[in-house]
């Protein structure tokens, strides 16, 4: 049985609906707190929200890095940071980027189910639109997963270039599930460094030279290929 785009935005929609009535039967003031958390901006609001959970507070951390990347426009650094100085720089970084990979999924499903066929139109109007959704999608993947490599990147930005593309939600969550990681292990190992700057200064000066050399080689050899 073939399973079409419209079948995995239904069970994804559907997914996230029983998840969210699940969380506000368990916790009723969990969003309440959530949005308050998410929008003060300060790192210790989050580091203590997710520690009062106690022994759930890594499933709690996972929602909610879920639900900011599902949103979209709301900040994640300070979920990453947290999550490398309350469970380590390894488990922070996965809890980090398995959270954060979902969020922009559900995100892409729910952009292209509301906007698709708007964003089709507006695109089928414009040849310059038109020839950058035709790129987006033979192209999808690579471009996708180049950008996701980019830490600090509006995560927001990039799930709304992939929803109104041709990339196949297949290549989308690829390239997401393999470019989120080096981006998040960064933001994480950074943050958790920036904050614990005494222990860590070295290794966090290292991460940073080492993170811009990659990026500046890349950014090079892209050039050089695309003058070629």
């Amino acid at each position: 049985m073939k399973i079409t785009e419209k079948t995995i935005q239904l069970i994804s929609g559907l997914s996230l609906a029983a998840m969210l009535l699940m969380i506000w039967i368990v916790a009723p003031s969990f969003f309440s707190d959530f949005w308050r958390v998410a929008t003060s901006g300060r790192l210790q609001d989050t580091v203590d929200f997710i520690a009062g959970f106690g022994a759930w507070a890594m499933v709690v951390s996972f929602l909610f890095d879920v639900l900011i990347n599902a949103l979209g426009f709301l900040p994640s650094i300070f979920v990453s940071t947290a999550n490398g100085l309350l469970f380590g720089v390894f488990t922070g970084v996965i809890i980090s980027w398995l959270a954060e990979t979902v969020g922009v999924i559900i995100s892409f499903l729910l952009m292209r189910t509301v906007l698709r066929e708007t964003a089709k139109k507006i695109i089928e109007k414009s040849n310059s639109l038109k020839k950058v959704d035709e790129i987006s999608g033979k192209n999808g993947f690579k471009l996708m997963l180049f950008l996701r490599t980019i830490p600090y990147f509006p995560s927001g930005l990039l799930t709304a270039l992939g929803a109104v593309s041709s990339i196949s939600i297949r290549d989308y969550m690829l390239a997401n599930l393999i470019g989120k990681f080096p981006s998040t292990a960064l933001e994480v190992v950074v943050g958790h460094d920036a904050v614990l700057m005494k222990e860590h200064s070295g290794r966090l000066m290292m991460v940073i030279i080492g993170a811009t050399a990659v990026y500046g080689i890349i950014w090079y050899v892209h050039k050089r290929m695309k003058k070629e």
